[in-house]
């Protein structure tokens, strides 16, 4: 048996997306991802989605980041090294041996429902 969904508070207001929006996968949540990442992860992933291209590509600083997200440089760091090594995101410097550069935001890799 299916349980109808509870009507929300002003269901006469639908979300339409913007010319310009991210957006996250569902599967984030669904698929245990979040359970693998900070809070302070969650938030830097958040931050490049809503900034993210239609490829997913997003050009924010390093510095930019952590003004934005008030996070500690280091911090910031370890989140995307973690987001990098789960293949959440990609990243190319601008040059060799840069830290700043383009992030994208990757397709999730499939896993088995939690």
């Amino acid at each position: 048996m299916t349980r109808e969904r509870p009507a929300p508070p002003r269901p006469n207001v639908h979300r339409k997306p913007p010319r310009s929006f991210g957006w996250l996968d569902a599967r984030l949540l669904h698929d245990g991802w979040l359970l693998e990442l900070q809070p302070e992860a969650v938030a830097v992933m958040a931050l490049l989605a809503i900034a993210a291209d239609e490829r997913g590509a997003s050009y924010y600083l390093r510095e930019t980041m952590v003004a934005t997200l008030a996070l500690p440089r280091g911090k910031l760091d370890d989140c995307l090294e973690r987001l990098l090594d789960l293949g959440l995101v990609a990243h190319r410097p601008w040059s060799p041996g840069r830290a700043d550069g383009v992030w994208q935001l990757m397709p999730l890799p499939n896993r088995p429902r939690r």
